[in-house]
């Protein structure tokens, strides 16, 4: 585990933002998806879940388990479940992210049948303790039954949860712009003032879909965006 922490809940909130790094935050907020390059349960409502438009209704129960492990509500605020990351995923599977589609369908099979013969009970069934455990071991690459190993499938996911909790919300994911509040990322800045660049003062956040300014719009030709 990074930091040598000996909790797996540090998998998540902590080390996620040493990883994903400046370079891999921007690309996360630009909210465009991209090819395949944790952490407790929460009490409280649960998000509203669109249909499924790629996965099964069992995929789709495996991944919301594991995404809100991978980024967890906590006392920061709301995370990865709360974001709609999952949502993401599985629209993105029918367009940028659709090479990915057999990995995911193989990956969640895998990881019910090792949670499985592990603790006796698919993923989404178990325990938070024991979510994090599996989750452990596939970053680990110590988890069986993957192809071509457990850790290709945790970074696959890892990635795609990244992107769907800190997204453009055009994307699917980032709802009700929960992940740019975590990091306090103000939204579209079309200028920037002076008091702006001395940042003596947290800016207003702008809570708005990059496609939805007028600047995105396309006047007089016909060719407006279409979400």
């Amino acid at each position: 585990m990074p930091d040598g922490s000996d909790d797996p809940r540090q998998l998540s909130r902590r080390n996620l933002f040493k990883q994903v790094g400046v370079v891999g935050a921007a690309a996360a907020l630009s909210g465009a998806p991209t090819a395949e390059p944790a952490v407790a349960q929460t009490s409280g409502a649960s998000p509203r879940r669109e249909a499924l438009e790629t996965l099964t209704a069992a995929e789709g129960e495996t991944l919301e388990a594991i995404v809100a492990r991978l980024i967890p509500s906590d006392e920061n605020g709301p995370g990865a479940a709360e974001a709609r990351a999952a949502h993401y995923i599985d629209r993105a599977l029918t367009g940028p992210l659709r090479t990915s589609r057999t990995a995911y369908a193989d990956g969640l099979a895998a990881l019910d049948g090792y949670a499985q013969a592990k603790k006796g009970a698919p993923f989404a069934k178990l325990s938070a303790s024991d979510q994090d455990a599996m989750l452990t071991d596939l970053e680990k690459n110590v988890a069986t039954g993957f192809t071509p190993n457990a850790a290709t499938f945790f970074n696959l996911v890892r990635t795609h949860t990244i992107q769907g909790t800190f997204c453009d919300p055009y994307y699917g994911g980032n709802a009700n712009f929960v992940g740019w509040d975590l990091i306090g990322y103000p939204g579209i800045r079309l200028a920037v003032s002076a008091d702006d660049q001395r940042m003596a003062v947290r800016p207003k956040p702008v809570r708005e879909s990059a496609y939805d300014n007028v600047t995105f719009t396309i006047k007089g030709g016909g060719h407006g965006h279409q979400p």
